[in-house]
Order: structure tokens, then C-alpha cells, then sequence
């Protein structure tokens, strides 16, 4: 069991939903659709009514080649969106940040967990930030380039690295959920392998994170733009549910909630 916000997630049988809010105008797939406050809200309620058990909200775009906002930029983002959807609704809200000052003012306005990038490696303070408020957080991998010698080995002694690094801020274990990082310092071959090989990543004891929609993983593969990755999305989708993640961060709610319900029945009668 994981606790986030007044949340039991139930994250060693069941797959849920972290719905994607991009309040950004740049955003790779869905900029600048949901960055005007009433449209941004009427997606939660949408999400919500699709099966989304958690809403991430993300003032900056990490897309390829992203530029670096102002953490005052970044605040004045999110602020208002994560009071905005803690007021109107009861469901976990999880801040996508790897800044310690974005990380504190969204807490400061509500955010029940803290989506990290780059497992607490950006911003030496951030961790810190979360041990105080007690507030949950998803540690990504990531690396500035794809420099393997050994992938799957050296993708889980950098994770393990993050992991020492939220022991050390004071990170309760039971706080803390991993994600592979699809996407991020990471070649086609390696995302694609990492996606196969989840279960790699249970050997933290600790609930899994599945990013990948609408992503170039998908793209390279299909070669389908943004808006066309749905189907590609949703295959990531059931590997992750057949290899235990207990999270998938996606855009089109709707089509992956029928899909991991669909494989868990499968699941449940085998």
C-alpha cells in the first residue's frame, strides 16, 4: 500500500492512473490546451469520470530540447491550478517539478506528491523539501546522455543512487515510487528494453512508474505523430499491468483505463 494525499493506492494488485494536466503552452504533445484555468479544470473533471485515481500537474515542458523556466515563471503556473483542483475536487494531486522552490510552493498550495525528473539529482535542496512536508514523490531515472556500458545495470545503480540520496534527505521508503525514465537519456533501443524488462525495477521494493504516452518510443516505432500514439500508448499500457507497475502516467485516460481493466480481468482468471 502507498498512501498519497488521503489516498490508499492498493499498488501490489491493482494499476492506476496518474492523469497528465500540462499547463504549459509548449508541451510536446497537448501544449497550450490546457493552460487557461476553467479548460484546465473542465479536463480534470473529465479525467477524473475516465478513472483517473491521481491528476499530475507540469508547469514546464520536459520535452526534447526543453528550455529551463524561472521557478517564478514555473509558480505562477501551477500555483493556481493545484489550488484550483484541491478546492473542487477530492483526488490526489502529484506536482511535476525537480525544483526545490516550484516543489515548496506547490505543496504550500496543495500538491500531495512531488514528480521528480531527475531523482532528486537537479536540485541538491529538493529532497529535503519533500522529507519536511511528508508529502509522497515518483524518483525518474535520467541522465544527461545515454553513456551506458552495462544498461540495466547501470540504469539500476543510478536509481539506487537516488535512493541513498532520499535516505540521507529522510524520504520515509513508503513515501517513495520509482519510474524507469522512458524517454529521458535514453536511446530508442534502451526505452524499448527498459519497457520490456520492467520488473527489473521491483528489486527496489517499491511501487513502479509507467511514463510513456504518446511518446517517441511510439512515434519511432509507429512513425505517428503526438496525436496519433493512442494505440501505441495503450500496448505500453498492458506490458506495464502484466509486469506489475503500479502506476501509468497518461494523457487519454479513457482508452487506458479500458485497457489495464481488460488485462487485469485477464490477470485475475489465469
Amino acid at each position: 500500500m502507498m498512501k498519497i494525499g488521503n489516498r490508499e493506492f492498493d499498488t501490489a494488485n491493482h494499476t492506476y492512473i496518474m492523469g497528465i494536466l500540462n499547463v504549459t503552452p509548449d508541451s510536446f504533445s497537448d501544449g497550450g490546451k490546457w493552460n487557461d484555468l476553467d479548460r484546465a479544470l473542465f479536463h480534470v473533471e473529465e479525467m477524473i469520470g475516465d478513472g483517473a485515481s491521481i491528476i499530475d500537474i507540469g508547469g514546464e515542458s520536459t520535452r526534447p530540447g526543453y528550455t529551463i523556466l524561472p521557478d517564478e515563471e514555473e509558480i505562477a503556473r501551477v500555483v493556481p491550478v493545484i489550488r484550483a483542483v484541491k478546492e473542487r475536487f477530492d483526488i490526489p494531486v502529484s506536482l511535476d517539478t525537480y525544483k526545490s522552490a516550484v516543489a515548496l510552493a506547490g505543496i504550500e498550495a496543495g500538491a500531495d506528491m512531488i514528480n521528480d525528473i531527475w531523482g532528486l539529482k537537479y536540485d541538491e535542496r529538493l529532497g529535503e523539501v519533500i522529507a519536511k512536508a511528508g508529502v509522497a514523490c515518483c524518483l525518474m531515472h535520467n541522465r544527461k546522455e545515454p553513456d551506458y556500458k552495462d544498461y540495466i545495470r547501470d540504469l539500476l545503480a543510478d536509481l539506487e543512487e537516488t535512493m541513498e540520496m532520499a535516505e540521507r534527505a529522510g524520504i520515509s521508503r513508503e513515501k517513495i515510487c520509482v519510474d524507469p525514465g522512458v524517454g529521458f537519456g535514453k536511446t530508442y533501443e534502451n526505452n524499448l528494453e527498459i519497457i520490456g524488462k520492467l520488473e527489473v525495477l521491483h528489486t527496489f521494493g517499491l511501487p513502479v512508474l509507467l511514463g510513456t504516452s504518446r511518446k517517441s518510443v511510439i512515434g519511432l516505432t509507429l512513425d505517428l505523430p503526438a496525436n496519433e500514439r493512442v494505440e501505441g500508448t495503450l500496448a505500453t499500457t498492458v506490458i506495464g499491468v502484466l509486469k506489475g507497475a503500479a502506476f501509468v502516467r497518461v494523457h487519454d485516460v479513457k482508452e487506458n483505463m479500458r485497457a489495464i481493466r481488460m488485462t487485469e480481468a485477464i490477470k485475475g482468471a489465469v
